[in-house]
């Protein structure tokens, strides 16, 4: 047996639409703050960390709701439809509030569009390991970040066909070509993917190979609520901290690269979304390459090259003092180690749940790496205006730096290398 790759791309479709939004909000947002309404950096790095308040307390509860549901078509597939449709809606209003520099209702519009998107985040990722059993889920997560890295490179080159000018607040064309791909994106979900279905078959094939994975409508059973041991409960406390680092180095960079590049650099938008582009060709080029690379070495080995290859790249890219050809090469290696680090570090979170409570599990990650999320654009934000906009990378460096060393107290979570056994085995993997 191995892992449904066709059907893993489809239900990569839902993190596809989620990190097109994303790579929208924190590209344009920031410049809508600067160009529309004048929000200093200090402030704008609050606004910008809005939607990780809201997720630290959505993420989870929406996770744990998505456990408990049942319906004809499953439980996650109901939050999907529905967070995207709301998401849609509302975030049309965004660019029309711009326009008008109306700023009541662009933080209405903002709200009610991130209240949204945290609906159906975690259902939506929880979607593969409800389909995907616990040997393969690098394999799957790695998937699901390519679909997601797609969807990111889709709105970068947008953002660089049709940006508008230095001056101008005309963001209507990327905020509508951004919710056309969510919403053709989830109609195909739709339409391809049975979820009940495909869950069923998940949990045959796990107890075809020893697996024990429990009955997900039996969410309320005593195993749920079952303390862990205490050596793997202390590796995922161990891991959620790193996780919570290595976002408060990279998430400042993507939440302040487009402004950094602008007013350090005197690089325009098109050229700096072209940079953040090649950071994630180079991710999408990797996703699959590292998660079979870590179902031979391991995740944990994986994770520590990621991280150690990362905080060098933000450390290094700290002397541009302005645009050099060589910031393509600094970005690639940058988007290579973002995916080692992505791809293994959810599976190894999920590796410690069963199968009644991964909408949880999931809600954990998220939690985690959205605390991050919240400190980190107004910390790095607050040294950007009363410090210098150098600042940047070199407090990327040291945040990723630092989840280094929580990484290597992880022990649980990680893959085992498996040998093949036989010729025909190793002509398998091959294939």
């Amino acid at each position: 047996m191995k892992i449904n790759y066709k059907t893993t791309f489809l239900v990569g479709l839902a993190f596809l639409t989620i990190s097109s939004f994303w790579q929208l909000y924190d590209f344009v947002i920031p410049l809508i703050m600067l160009k529309a309404f004048r929000v200093g950096d200090t402030l704008a790095g609050f606004v910008m960390s809005i939607d990780n308040i809201l997720a630290l307390f959505l993420l989870p509860l929406f996770g744990m709701l998505s456990d408990r549901t049942s319906t004809r078509i499953g439980r996650r597939m109901p939050y999907i439809l529905a967070g995207t449709g709301a998401a849609v809606v509302f975030m049309m209003l965004i660019p029309f509030a711009a326009q008008k520099r109306n700023l009541p209702l662009f933080i209405v519009a903002l709200a009610i569009t991130l209240l949204s998107m945290a609906f159906y985040r975690s259902p939506a990722v929880a979607l593969m390991p409800d389909i995907t059993p616990k040997p393969w889920r690098s394999k799957g997560n790695a998937v699901i970040n390519l679909m997601g890295a797609v969807g990111g490179i889709l709105i970068l080159g947008l953002i660089s066909a049709i940006a508008p000018g230095k001056d101008s607040i005309n963001y209507w064309p990327l905020f509508l070509a951004t919710a056309c791909i969510m919403v053709v994106g989830i109609t195909i979900l739709t339409l391809t993917v049975r979820e009940p279905k495909m869950v069923l078959r998940m949990r045959e094939e796990s107890a075809a190979m020893g697996i024990d994975e429990e009955d997900p409508s039996e969410t309320a059973s005593k195993k749920e609520h079952t303390k862990l041991p205490k050596d793997v409960r202390r590796s995922l406390i161990f891991i959620l901290f790193s996780i919570a680092l290595w976002f408060m180095g990279y998430n400042a960079m993507t939440t302040a690269f487009s402004k950094y590049a602008l007013k350090a650099l005197s690089i325009p938008e098109s050229r700096s979304a072209q940079i953040l582009l090649i950071a994630n060709v180079a991710a999408i080029i990797s996703f699959i390459p590292v998660g079979q690379i870590a179902s031979r070495i391991g995740r944990k080995k994986t994770v520590l090259f990621g991280v150690a290859v990362l905080a060098t790249v933000f450390a290094t890219a700290s002397f541009y003092t302005a645009f050099s050809p060589l910031m393509y090469v600094s970005f690639g290696l940058a988007g290579i180690a973002w995916a080692s680090i992505n791809v293994n570090s959810l599976p190894m979170v999920l590796d410690m749940s069963k199968g009644s409570n991964v909408g949880r599990y999931t809600g954990y990650y998220y939690a985690f790496s959205m605390s991050a999320q919240i400190v980190t654009p107004i910390l790095s934000g607050f040294l950007l205006e009363h410090v210098s906009y150098r600042t940047l990378l070199p407090y990327c460096a040291i945040f990723v730096a630092l989840s280094f060393v929580t990484m290597l107290m992880v022990r649980h979570g990680d893959t085992k290398p498996s040998v093949p056994t036989s010729k025909l085995e190793k002509f398998a993997e091959m294939e």
